[in-house]
């Protein structure tokens, strides 16, 4: 996937000034800044999931299609077919009321047609896939009865139903403890690497970006004012904000020693 010079106005207002990202199958590009920096507005704009009144104007091109110009019905084939998304809180993308098989089985029978039992023997492999422990039993209980880490877990498999070839990542580890963000970026680095995904990494924690991306751009104000390979854009940043957003991090190089390490 390659989005460029993309831009959109929300009822006069520009919230993103002319993004370009290239995503490549196998890597995960990060995409890092501080809350509304339009980070997950760039993510939102590749699926066609804006707000109502937003207007966005340049390319994201995939399998040689703008995904901007495509009639509603070709975006919906699209969708969660070739371009999957996980959102950051499991607890609002997962219906309460549908059990889990429901929720991975319908996106398989509408994209790929699949049969129930093939659908089925699906779901329970990619629940194994995302390590939910007794995967065939998980198939039939509800989200509620799942930690929040499983279900993120839940989430990622949902996206991978139909096996997409790009999977957008909103802030995926956000609302769960450290120990659980660590297993969720392995999954995640995992996954990709295994089916060769074009992953965007959408989280405001260089911290996450260090663990697992191949690639980092930085956002302030709907624009990229840095981007690179991690080693670079980590090690030695170019711009101020980059190395002010890497200071605000306790472990980093740039941050002030905690006064017990100063003599």
């Amino acid at each position: 996937m390659k989005i460029t010079d993309l831009r959109v106005d929300i009822h006069g207002r520009q919230i993103l000034k002319g993004v370009s990202v290239t995503l490549h199958e196998g890597r995960v590009h990060g995409l890092a800044g501080e809350s509304g920096s339009g980070k997950t507005m760039t993510g939102l704009a590749a699926l066609g999931l804006l707000p109502h009144g937003a207007r966005a104007t340049g390319e994201i091109l995939h399998n040689d299609r703008n995904l901007l110009e495509l009639p509603a019905k070709e975006l919906n084939k699209v969708r969660g077919g070739e371009v999957a998304m996980v959102f950051q809180d499991p607890a609002t993308s997962l219906h309460p009321m549908l059990t889990i098989g429901r929720q991975l089985t319908e996106h398989m029978r509408h994209h790929l047609g699949l049969g129930k039992a093939e659908a089925r023997a699906r779901a329970v492999e990619l629940l194994g896939k995302v390590r939910i422990p007794g995967a065939g039993e998980a198939y039939g209980r509800y989200p509620h009865q799942f930690s929040g880490g499983m279900r993120q877990r839940i989430a990622i498999a949902v996206a991978l139903a139909c096996s997409p070839r790009v999977l957008i990542a909103d802030e995926p580890t956000t609302a769960l403890d450290v120990t659980v963000q660590a297993g969720i970026l392995r999954l995640l680095r995992g996954l990709c690497d295994e089916l060769g995904l074009a992953v965007l990494l959408v989280t405001h924690d260089l911290g996450v970006m260090s663990a697992v991306a191949d690639e980092v751009s930085v956002m302030k104000d709907g624009l990229i004012v840095e981007s690179g390979p991690r080693s670079h854009v980590l090690r030695t940043p170019d711009h101020p904000y980059t190395r002010s957003l890497l200071a605000s991090l306790p472990e980093s190089p740039l941050a002030p020693a905690p006064d017990e390490e100063r003599s």
